[in-house]
């Protein structure tokens, strides 16, 4: 006997558009509870995996089953909520990381009868779920969208198993401790094998594989038709051909009859489960020997509560795993279940890290006026700043910028994640970057491209502000009572900042030549909003060609920029070919070189000096001063103690000195003097005395900035003149996908060809893994179950099989990458696929040096 059910999701057309259709009713509804509960019912959550392996299709389904969309989108014909960009439309891929909000289950009225334990999952839950791209050009997308989340799903190919850019992406997710479950997907196609992905789990991401669901194949051997739940005990069943909602519940009894073998799978799976967790968990063994090690006697709701404990510091040490085929629309309602019931609200999370100047702590530290109390003795503070108690109470909410969109409509939309506090609408924000106020005259919630406007934005949701000018990604906003738009909050609160993030180094770049001069400006607008967007792209003058030079992290990131430019803001110009960023480098010490600075800078008098020599950063002794890195390149600063006689230049703190000094030297370091590209693993020693490069209040920040660039000028002519200077090319870390077949002769490509060195060559269940340090998990003691469609006994295709997967790990130089996509699908009959990053700038040799 079997209950036909309909899942939490499913109530009558006209219920659902109700709740969608009234904005205002859902607000009402929210304002009645307290904020402390609205946020014990809030999810931020992300989904990330390797490219195609059915994020965006996995978001849809949710959307669709929360009620906010009526139809189910589909990413080959273009129609997905998420990827509303053309050019995602048109390649069917993710590019830039989307948000939207929704209800999980959608509304509190009702609940399913299949779950009658689990109260977590009975209430309504406001989940704000970003889908980030898959594509390793995207991986700062990635990055900077992981920062701001409490929780994240990764979807896995259940054909593919673990992909190479999944592991980049669990490596980032494992560097924010983010609390994680897995969804094997697209189980409905041929050579799914969702026991070797299983294990697969457990080699590459070296987390132990808590299997929490199984996937139901029909007769044994037949179409994956649903899912057995090892938590709650009970077989899952979707009507073939339907949109999923409506769903055949059967508890062990039932199935039975219906399935006597997959009924001893479940227990089977229940037992490892339980098996698994009193492993990790102490609480929950207690009470597995309270029943008598029973495993199937363990409540349900003791199970989930022991995984939530397992997970929720972000160690990655358990993955639950879930089953599904999102395309053919299963495993999605259950998996939203896991979000409810397993990954944690933003009260759970640890605090977020916060930085005064240099000094650095947590922001409850913040917020109880620790930090200002241990702000370093010798700065400036303000009057208000020696009682910390009453000025950190002044900060009404603080927000992080993590992503800025320009929208067609509504102009720029600035997303920002509210640690604490609140934003209201026409608050006044305080930028602690750019040291400007900008009132926040809109608040949106966003549905990807649609939008909902709402009053304000509490502590821990995430949010959209329209009409911001000036913030970027990565910018902390502040609103603070009592403050002046001009100045901003009191030092130091105006130099807080929340988790900043590090911009990779862009390797490929292309010229941007308007049509016309006309054209010239309406392009540079047009390039600034495509650098508010996306800080890994940057933009450079070209002093002797006068070209716009655009940078990026590869290939398809600058076709993508171009399309954007030409195509979405109907820029007048052509993107020229896309060329190799190389660097230049010191390969000797320089003799020591002082210039004095003395010109009217601005109309106004400005004379400072500097003394400088560079060196190699491999052959650099001891540092004694102050170092800064910057974009490979290493800064020390020398001052010698200031005395009465001679004091730092006006009001000037030794820290502001330094960080003029460390400008002046980076914007030399910006353009060799040999081919003019910019200058890397560079040492540059600058001595600033006071007794002889201070000329009273003539010398300003900006004239000892200049000094110190003219100085690092000096000596990199020097080094170019007694041909110090060498090229160095970016070399890659790439990882090959490809069967057995194709193996020899990728490996011979790359070592012979493309002057590559071949570091690992490894299979799917190989012990090999990008989380080496890790502790390596006992594949034989992982329970997964039997593959009916694998050759081998559940553990995948058998060890030496031709359809055995196979991963090349290489470093290659990235000009021998160019291009090499078409020629890997070649060799492998369009099966191969290849993730990089890069690794290293390596010096070149003298034949490709010549070459270039």
């Amino acid at each position: 006997m079997s209950l036909t059910i309909c899942f939490r999701c499913v109530r009558s057309d006209r219920k659902t558009k109700g709740w969608l259709s009234s904005p205002s009713r859902r607000h009402a509804s929210t304002s009645l509870s307290s904020h402390d509960e609205l946020t014990k019912t809030t999810r931020n959550i992300g989904i990330i995996a390797h490219i195609d392996a059915g994020k965006t299709t996995t978001t849809e389904r949710m959307l669709y089953y929360s009620g906010v969309t009526r139809r189910i989108g589909d990413v080959d014909d273009g129609s997905t909520v998420t990827d509303f960009l053309p050019a995602e439309r048109a390649r069917g891929i993710t590019i830039q990381s989307a948000a939207v909000t929704f209800k999980w289950p959608p509304g509190n009225e009702g609940s399913s009868s299949t779950k009658s334990n689990s109260s977590k999952s009975n209430l309504s839950h406001t989940i704000n779920l970003i889908d980030t791209p898959g594509h390793a050009d995207f991986t700062f997308e990635v990055i900077r969208s992981l920062r701001i989340l409490d929780g994240a799903v990764c979807v896995l190919d259940g054909v593919a198993g673990v992909e190479a850019q999944t592991e980049k992406v669990w490596a980032q997710a494992n560097n924010w401790s983010i609390p994680r479950i897995a969804f094997v997907n697209k189980l409905d196609r041929d050579g799914a094998a969702f026991g070797r992905t299983v294990k697969e789990i457990g080699s590459r991401l070296r987390g132990w594989p808590a299997v929490c669901q199984i996937p139901w194949w029909e007769g044994g051997k037949g179409r994956f038709s649903g899912v057995g739940d090892a938590i709650n005990l009970r077989a899952l069943k979707w009507v073939e051909g339907g949109d999923g909602k409506t769903i055949q519940g059967f508890s062990l009894e039932d199935l039975r009859e219906e399935d006597e073998a997959f009924q001893a799978e479940l227990i089977k799976a229940r037992a490892a489960l339980v098996e698994a967790l009193c492993e990790f968990d102490e609480e929950l063994l207690g009470t597995w020997l309270e029943f008598d090690d029973d495993s199937m006697a363990i409540p349900a709701q003791a199970i989930t509560d022991s995984l939530r404990r397992c997970i929720i510091d972000g160690s990655g040490r358990v993955i639950p795993v879930f089953a599904g085929a999102s395309f053919r629309n299963i495993g999605v309602q259950p998996l939203l279940d896991a979000v409810n019931d397993l990954l944690p609200n933003p009260t759970e999370r640890p605090d977020a890290e916060v930085s005064l100047g240099s000094s650095k702590g947590t922001l409850s530290e913040l917020l109880q006026g620790k930090m200002i109390q241990s702000f370093g003795s010798n700065r400036q503070l303000s009057k208000k700043a020696s009682k910390p108690t009453a000025l950190v109470a002044s900060i009404e909410a603080c927000a992080l910028a993590f992503k800025v969109v320009n929208d067609l409509r509504r102009g720029v939309l600035v997303y920002v994640r509210v640690y604490s506090g609140s934003i209201h609408r026409n608050a006044a924000l305080w930028n602690t970057n750019l040291h400007v106020t900008e009132r926040a005259q809109r608040l949106l919630q966003m549905q990807a491209s649609d939008a909902i406007e709402i009053p304000n934005i509490p502590a821990g949701q995430i949010g959209v502000i329209a009409g911001l000018k000036h913030a970027r990604t990565g910018d902390t906003l502040m609103s603070y009572s009592g403050a002046n738009p001009k100045t901003g909050p009191p030092a130091p609160l105006n130099t807080l900042q929340l988790r900043p993030i590090e911009v990779p180094p862009p390797v490929f770049f292309a010229a941007i030549e308007p049509h016309s001069l006309s054209e010239e400006k309406n392009v540079a607008e047009i390039i600034a909003l495509l650098l508010r967007e996306d800080p890994s792209l940057h933009v450079n003058m070209d002093e002797e060609s006068g070209q716009m030079l655009l940078s990026g992290m590869g290939e398809l990131h600058l076709e993508i920029a171009r399309d954007r430019l030409v195509n979405d803001f109907k820029a007048k110009a052509t993107m020229g070919n896309i060329e190799i960023s190389y660097r230049e480098s010191i390969t000797a010490v320089t003799a020591s070189h002082r210039y004095e600075f003395d010109r009217d800078v601005a109309g106004k008098k400005g004379r400072a000096a500097c003394e400088a020599f560079l060196e190699p950063i491999e052959g650099s002794d001891a540092i004694q001063g102050s170092s800064f890195e910057r974009d490979g390149n290493l800064i020390t600063i020398r001052i010698p103690d200031p005395d009465d006689d001679a004091p730092l230049p006006g009001e000037l703190s030794a820290e502001a000195l330094s960080m003029a000094l460390v400008n002046g030297a980076t914007a030399a370091l910006a353009r060799g003097p040999r081919r003019a590209f910019p200058l890397h693993s560079t040492h540059v020693i600058l001595t600033f005395d006071p007794k002889l490069d201070c000329f009273g209040t003539d010398t300003t920040p900006v004239a000892i900035s200049s000094a110190a660039r003219f100085a690092v000028h000096a000596a990199l002519k020097e080094a170019h003149s007694n041909n110090n200077i060498a090229l160095m090319e970016p070399v890659m870390n790439v990882v090959i996908s490809c069967d057995e077949s194709s193996l020899g002769a990728i490996v011979h490509d790359l070592s012979s060809a493309r002057g590559g060195h071949v570091l690992s060559l490894e299979n799917d269940s190989g012990s090999e893994t990008a989380f080496a340090e890790l502790p390596s998990i006992d594949i034989d003691r992982v329970y997964a179950p039997p593959d009916p469609f694998a050759s081998g006994s559940g553990s995948g295709v058998s060890a030496n099989g031709p359809g055995q997967q196979r991963h090349v790990t290489a470093r290659v130089p990235l000009k021998e990458m160019v291009g090499y996509l078409k020629h890997l699908r070649s060799m492998t009959g369009g099966r191969g696929t290849f993730v990089m990053s890069v690794d290293r700038f390596e010096r070149l040799s003298g034949p490709r040096e010549k070459a270039v």
